[in-house]
C-alpha cells in the first residue's frame, strides 16, 4: 500500500471519520487557518523565479500557495492540509500521494470542475518533487516551492 506522508495521513484518518456535515465545516476551519505566501518569499505580482522549488538543506522541500479567489474555501483548506502535510516531507513519498487524494479529503460528492481544480494543485506539488528528485536545483535560503 502507497505510504502518505504521515502529518497528511493523520489529516486524512481524521477527515475519513467525520459525518459529511462535519468534514465540510472541519474544512471549512482548516481554510480559515489557510497560511498566506508570506511576503519574505514572494510578493503579487509573483515572480516566475519565486515559483521555482528549491530544498530545504535536508532536501526536502516547503509548500506555500497562493489562493487567489477570495471564495476559494476548498483550495484554501486544501493548501493548509498539503502545506501542512507535506512540507519537510520526503520527495518520493510526496511524489507518490495520488491526486485523488482530494476524495478523501472532501468526499466523492465535488463538482467535475472543483475535483480538476484541486487535482492539478496536487499534481504541482507531486511534479516539484519530482522535479527536485531528478534534477536538484539550487538551494534557496527558504527553501520554498
Amino acid at each position: 500500500m502507497l505510504q502518505l506522508p504521515e502529518r497528511l495521513e493523520r489529516w486524512l484518518a481524521t477527515l475519513e471519520t467525520l459525518e459529511r456535515s462535519d468534514r465540510m465545516q472541519m474544512l471549512i476551519d482548516v481554510a480559515g487557518r489557510f497560511p498566506h505566501v508570506p511576503p519574505r518569499i514572494a510578493q503579487r505580482p509573483y515572480p516566475k523565479e519565486r515559483r521555482v522549488p528549491g530544498p530545504k538543506a535536508d532536501g526536502t522541500l516547503t509548500y506555500y500557495f497562493a489562493v487567489e479567489n477570495p471564495q476559494g474555501i476548498s483550495a484554501m483548506a486544501l493548501a493548509a492540509l498539503l502545506g501542512d502535510g507535506l512540507s519537510g516531507a520526503p520527495l518520493e513519498e510526496v511524489a507518490a500521494v495520488p491526486a485523488d487524494v482530494i476524495y478523501r479529503i472532501f468526499g466523492r460528492e465535488l463538482s467535475m470542475g472543483k475535483s480538476l481544480g484541486l487535482m492539478g494543485m496536487v499534481n504541482m506539488v507531486r511534479a516539484a518533487a519530482r522535479q527536485q528528485r531528478q534534477a536538484p536545483i539550487r538551494q534557496t535560503k527558504e527553501g520554498g516551492v
